[in-house]
């Protein structure tokens, strides 16, 4: 028996999410559609350039948001990560704990320091960018692993942007290592292409011999296979990863089973915002993977669930909404 369905491990940032024009973003010399890391001093440049903009604050970082959406859909999931000891991280920490999301934040007192944030800029196209200072979660290392409950999960899930910093690469390589010791899965997501353009050789060293389930969307895939045609993409990732799931956008997603290509169609909505749909893809997959599902039925399920989630503002959903939705795909 397991205590986790989920343990993910990721940056922990604070996001305050704007809408703006490309227009706006240009202005500011933001390269549209990707996630940027920048200094403090440039964040808090943005920031006073738009204090007149409304903005949304929200727990956020990409691994936290998929396992929250785990906790949501009824799973048990824990979420190793860094915060300082301020008014961000409080909320930072209380958020994950509203969410019935354990974490290790629990059992050590917060450091003093400046907790990480991340601008989320949505512009009218429903395209996401997003600028992000990493503040003291740069500093994540293997102290805020909790192996015992690492050791407990059915799969441990690691978030991409962890390669772009040294101590947090090699907590990533040892969190794989605690779960392979343990006979559970791991599970690795790309996160953003520019970690795909920039960091290959770190995400390769995460992966090490292959995970259990990949996932990626499709310009990451294309571009760590460092091809423009996906047949070419799938035939690499099957290199890397037992299974694995690619998301489309619109043409919808494909899931690797470990033996064919599953085509899974996207639900026909007006998106206003992508910020978080690829989290909630993965945590709707991995609900389903430690629930019983197929990987069809998994996979459906994250199609639904970022169908929904494109459709409105913000990296969640509320739970009313995801208990909805696998009514929905188990009617």
């Amino acid at each position: 028996m397991t205590q986790y369905d989920v343990y993910g491990l990721g940056n922990a940032l604070l996001d305050i999410e704007l809408e703006v024009s490309g227009e706006i973003l240009q202005e500011l010399g933001i390269d549209k559609g990707v996630m940027t890391l920048i200094e403090e001093d440039r964040q808090d440049q943005i920031l006073t350039h738009l204090d007149s903009h409304p903005m949304k604050r929200a727990g956020g970082g990409s691994a936290a948001n998929t396992v929250i959406a785990v906790s949501q859909f009824g799973g048990k999931a824990f979420y190793s990560c860094k915060v300082a000891n301020d008014e961000p991280g409080k909320f930072y920490l209380e958020d994950l704990l509203r969410s019935n999301v354990d974490t290790n934040l629990q059992h050590h007192p917060l450091e003093t320091g400046i907790t990480g944030k991340c601008l989320v800029f949505v512009t009218p196209d429903a395209d996401r960018t997003m600028n992000t200072f990493l503040g003291i979660s740069a500093s994540f290392s293997e102290t805020e692993l909790v192996a015992d409950a690492i050791a407990q999960s059915k799969y441990t899930y690691i978030e991409g942007y962890l390669v772009t910093g040294a101590a947090s690469k090699l907590a990533a390589i040892k969190a794989r290592e605690i779960a392979k010791a343990a006979g559970r899965n791991v599970s690795l997501s790309l996160s953003d292409f520019n970690m795909v353009k920039f960091f290959k050789d770190g995400l390769l060293e995460i992966i090490s011999s292959g995970v259990d389930f990949l996932f990626a969307n499709e310009s990451e895939a294309l571009k760590m296979a460092e091809t423009e045609d996906i047949t070419v993409a799938i035939d690499y990732l099957k290199q890397l990863s037992k299974c694995f799931a690619i998301t489309r956008g619109a043409k919808g997603s494909m899931i690797f089973d470990g033996q064919e290509i599953i085509e899974i169609d996207s639900i026909p909505v007006k998106a206003i915002d992508t910020v978080g749909a690829g989290d909630m893809y993965a945590g709707a997959v991995l609900y389903g993977l430690t629930h019983g599902m197929s990987f069809t039925q998994a996979a459906e399920l994250g199609s639904l669930a970022a169908g929904k989630l494109v459709s409105n503002f913000g990296p969640r959903l509320k739970t009313e909404e995801t208990r909805s939705l696998l009514a929905q795909l188990q009617s």
